[in-house]
């Protein structure tokens, strides 16, 4: 399969068509975020909120905060809250914003643009993805120690310390199931001699699962779900958005140059939102099915 290569520094211009998935170019902020780690899209303000690292992904250094879009990619607020070291992962739920920052569950109202509360994990490392399942418990995971936290009757407490979530980035609650999305095992850095691929967690056995053979796909980060069975997943490292199917098997929509980061779909618009981490940039793609 004929693969496109997008330099972001001349955005793409044509559809690209994959099967029975066409993604067509709609917008691109201007490249003034700083680590645009994740994107997320709030109703209640038809607004998207972007985490930005705005430099080490583990310092903490206080200088990272939260951006907002408008729905067309504009930067209506650069700085829309300020107060993290390197946050990463968003959910909503309602009108209220979770953020993971390191080592840090952040909850803010979107409304009044404030912080209300944050839970510490003094063990945590690298907390990464956050979502949220239908009973309102929140997920969170610490890529750097095989773990998943959860946020259940006001308590932030370990959920999950397996091995085998092999660096366990972006998260999605699917019914009764967690996807996550592991990078694989680290070496040096974050390089890794196998990548990562689908895990699936039964979220009252707490029983984990490969999707489909473990066959390696890359470092994953964004899981999200494509409406049709499949999942939309970013591979950070190779700079790539996949098509991943419920056999595990993937093929590549669109390559980029690396950071691709925690994605989100917007169904109700036809949009596929990428927070291009290393490009200080967001991109987004129109959907169409045939």
């Amino acid at each position: 399969m004929k693969r496109l290569a997008i330099l972001l520094a001349s955005f793409l211009t044509s559809a690209v068509a994959h099967a029975d998935i066409t993604l067509t170019p709609a917008w691109k902020t201007a490249a003034e975020l700083k680590g645009p780690e994740s994107v997320i899209y709030h109703p209640g303000s038809d607004s998207l909120y972007v985490s930005n690292v705005n430099g080490s992904p583990d310092a903490q250094d206080s200088n990272g905060f939260i951006s907002r879009l408008t729905d067309e990619g504009e930067i209506a607020e650069l700085y829309w809250l300020e107060g993290f070291d390197a946050p990463k992962g968003l959910a909503i739920k309602d009108d209220t914003l979770y953020v993971s920052d390191i080592n840090e569950l952040v909850v803010i109202d979107i409304n009044s643009k404030s912080i209300i509360k944050r839970y510490p994990v003094d063990t945590a490392k690298f907390l990464n993805d956050v979502a949220i399942d239908q009973q309102g418990r929140v997920y969170v995971s610490d890529m750097a120690t095989n773990e998943i936290y959860r946020l259940s009757n006001d308590e932030l407490t370990l959920w999950m310390a397996d091995p085998n979530l092999e660096a366990p980035n972006g998260l999605l609650v699917e019914n009764n199931k967690l996807i996550v999305g592991s990078w694989g095992n680290m070496t040096e850095g974050f390089a890794t001699e196998v990548p990562g691929h689908l895990k699936v967690i039964d979220l009252e056995s707490r029983d984990i699962q490969s999707l489909g053979d473990s066959t390696p796909v890359g470092n994953l980060d964004g899981v999200e779900a494509d409406g049709r069975g499949n999942y939309l997943v970013t591979d950070w490292m190779n700079g790539r958005l996949l098509l991943i199917y419920p056999n595990g098997s993937s093929e590549t929509l669109i390559e980029f140059e690396p950071g691709s980061a925690d994605h989100t779909v917007m169904p109700e618009k036809n949009l596929v939102i990428v927070p291009m981490m290393m490009q200080n940039d967001v991109v987004a793609f129109r959907i169409s099915y045939q």
